[in-house]
């Protein structure tokens, strides 16, 4: 009796007769699913901001900004918001010369100007060293309290001058609230100017004038038709002096509280326009678009 043969299932093979394992023909590839909103606004936020004509159109509002500030700075407090240098010559001249305290200078207002304006640019480079400096949520976070601390200025010189009116024999440089106002101010200005330098548009540091008035009389294309550095100088010196009449106008005609309203409102709109800016790419994308060229 012939033995019956084991029937042994097939497996398919492949048309160059070899076989094909099962575990292969079951294995089913889901489909890759798209990031959900979250991710994709998380991953937003932390791309690192690329220099572009945006970046330079943001910091010339920040620039002018910083005008308005300025413009309504020294006539009510005797000192600057941001222009560290005029801060550190009256303090120097404070501890030569103690008994122009209120007549030259407020030895007081200088001091808190340049105090909280350093200590904020410390803690602002600092704090961008950890978390990226150009790290579109960081840049975002800093300029909203940025413009948190210029309102709440505001507010405190809108209740200044109604004390002002009230009690006219007080100096406005030594107002109740004045020496908070200034640090609010100077806080703004040192956390600014850090993040400026921090997007590598160093010609548009968005405070400091005298190095953008040196380096473009001395630029050596001056008379070029195309100098991209020359133009960013000139822009900024022209949005700051812009920025201290349209100041000064507003100080003169509606008072300080108004001007640092719009000084303010400006400093908003950029961080609406951080959200548009143009990231980096990585070192893999750069390589892909070069390969493909």
């Amino acid at each position: 009796m012939a033995e019956e043969k084991e029937s042994v299932p097939s497996t398919p093979t492949s048309g160059r007769g070899f076989e094909i394992p099962d575990h292969h023909l079951s294995k089913v590839v889901p489909p890759r699913q798209a990031p959900s909103m979250g991710s994709r606004v998380w991953s937003h936020l932390n791309d690192n901001i690329r220099s572009s004509i945006l970046v330079e159109i943001e910091l010339l509002i920040l620039t002018f900004c910083v005008g308005l500030q300025d413009a309504i700075s020294f006539p009510d407090f005797h000192c600057f918001a941001s222009n560290q240098t005029g801060n550190t010559v009256f303090l120097v001249l404070a501890i030569v010369l103690p008994e122009a305290d209120g007549d030259m200078f407020y030895t007081a207002n200088i001091g808190i100007a340049l105090g909280f304006f350093v200590a904020s640019a410390w803690l602002t480079g600092q704090l961008g060293h950890l978390v990226g400096p150009r790290r579109r949520g960081w840049l975002i976070l800093c300029n909203l309290f940025q413009t948190a601390l210029v309102l709440a200025a505001a507010a405190l010189q809108y209740m200044n001058q109604s004390e002002l009116e009230a009690e006219a024999a007080v100096d406005g440089a030594r107002a109740p609230m004045t020496l908070y106002a200034i640090g609010l101010l100077a806080t703004a200005a040192g956390s600014q100017v850090v993040q400026a330098r921090s997007l590598r548009v160093t010609e548009i540091t968005t405070a400091m004038a005298t190095a953008a008035w040196v380096d473009l009389m001395i630029d050596p294309d001056f008379f070029g038709l195309r100098n991209r550095g020359r133009n960013r100088r000139a822009a900024f010196l022209a949005a700051l002096v812009l920025g201290t009449l349209a100041g000064a106008f507003v100080f003169k005609t509606v008072g300080s509280p108004a001007a640092l309203l719009v000084s303010g409102a400006g400093k908003l709109v950029v961080v609406g326009m951080y959200f548009f800016n143009p990231a980096e790419r990585e070192e893999g994308e750069k390589e892909s678009g070069k390969s493909a060229v």
